[in-house]
């Protein structure tokens, strides 16, 4: 991954981001500081036992960033670089990503600083089960409803679900979303960030002056997200996958790669590197590929000012949260390339994950054809209220998505008033 972002504070980019739109929209100097400040953050420091019978204390971190608009919304991973800078981030990025979309969120986020790669089953579980004790007073399906995010998934979920049950005397379903279906999760949500990606591609090519059909597409991150739109692209909208890559490095082919039996052979491996038929890329190279869509779904500040005057896509949708720094927005948008940000592309999943928990809370659930449909419908509608502010205010679209999800929260903010 591009070795300057590592030296970038992804809070100082978020607070960057609000004071960009702030000034558009005019905003007064007491609304802006409510909207770059977290409203609530908990640090944890926990000790877990291992499995040879030793103690490691870890640390955690949940924040609730803003719930204006109804309760805290955001997942929680387990990455050995947590920090409470990034967790901050990614907690504002929800607040903005649940408005652009309309849905009745705030958002929040949390992580564990761990290396679940060096882990046992059984030590994740009891990790998961202490940190959900420890955050437990402040996460509910009327106050903060975590999710899967890296490194974490629905079987993390299940053991938050019932220690918070546990805790409760009675199943809580609600609690958190991105759960195993038997636990009361919805169809559709494991690949519903890749598919509101894919939606989304869909609705800006015609604007972009491209069509989906033979276009040329690079995934940086083939994880669940981006292979999940890499599959779709492919398979329903005849799209190209020419280059993909992981966190060991890349592939490219020109002629197209398939998806599915890259899959098949990185589930083997444990790499797409060494693909058959295709030739070795790092992950900085292919975002520089000559491709029509470039989906950055890996990791934060992956383009930078550094590399983004080299970047030759003419759609860039960001599956992953913050791969783009605000400098290298301008150089984009300069070369007129079409940035689909991150609070619009990748908001599939807390889409799906809000349809999961209204369908826990009224203990009815929908089949996955309708939760497709719901979301399909609420991607093209946010697409297109992005869309019509990026003309109408002359911005590019990250702009337009922060002054639509910004005016949202304000808006909210405003008619609820300042207690007491």
């Amino acid at each position: 991954m591009a070795n300057e972002g590592s030296a970038i504070n992804p809070f100082e980019t978020a607070k960057r981001q609000v004071d960009i739109v702030a000034d558009l929209l005019h905003l007064d100097t007491g609304v802006r500081e409510i909207l770059k400040h977290p409203k609530r953050e908990l640090t944890v420091n926990f000790p877990v036992r291992m499995d040879n019978g030793s103690y490691h204390v870890f640390t955690g971190y949940r924040v609730q960033y803003n719930m204006a608009r109804g309760p805290t919304k955001g997942g929680i991973r387990y990455h050995p670089q947590v920090t409470l800078d990034e967790v901050r981030a990614l907690a504002a990025w929800m607040t903005w990503k649940c408005a652009v979309v309309n849905l009745p969120y705030g958002g929040g986020k949390g992580g564990v600083i761990c290396d679940p790669k060096h882990m046992s089953k059984d030590e994740l579980q009891r990790l998961t089960r202490r940190y959900a004790s420890e955050i437990g007073p402040i996460i509910g399906p009327e106050m903060d409803i975590p999710a899967p995010d890296v490194y974490t998934d629905s079987q993390t979920m299940a053991w938050i679900m019932d220690t918070y049950s546990m805790q409760k005397g009675y199943s809580v379903p609600g609690v958190v979303t991105g759960k195993p279906i038997s636990l009361g999760g919805s169809e559709g949500r494991g690949e519903a960030t890749g598919r509101g990606c894919a939606y989304v591609i869909r609705e800006a090519a015609p604007h972009a002056g491209i069509r989906v059909k033979g276009a040329s597409v690079a995934v940086q991150g083939f994880g669940n997200a981006g292979s999940v739109a890499a599959k779709l692209l492919h398979d329903e909208q005849g799209a190209k996958i020419v280059a993909v890559s992981d966190s060991k490095g890349g592939i490219h082919n020109p002629e197209g790669l398939n998806p599915h039996t890259v899959e098949e052979f990185k589930l083997k491996t444990g790499s797409v590197v060494n693909f058959p038929g295709s030739r070795s890329i790092t992950n900085e190279e292919i975002l520089e590929l000559p491709v029509d869509v470039l989906i950055p779904a890996a990791l934060e500040n992956q383009i930078t000012k550094r590399n983004a005057d080299k970047v030759q896509a003419k759609i860039v949708a960001e599956a992953a949260n913050g791969p783009t720094v605000p400098e290298a927005d301008v150089t984009l948008f300069e070369k007129k390339i079409t940035v689909l940000p991150d609070i619009l592309a990748n908001a599939g999943g807390v889409t799906v994950s809000y349809f999961e928990w209204a369908q826990d809370i009224q203990g009815f659930f929908w089949p996955l054809a309708e939760v497709n449909q719901k979301l399909e419908a609420v991607m093209v509608r946010s697409y297109n209220d992005v869309h019509k502010v990026a003309e109408q205010q002359h911005v590019h679209n990250r702009t337009a998505a922060y002054v639509l999800a910004i005016q949202r929260v304000v808006d909210a903010i405003n008619i609820r008033g300042i207690y007491p």
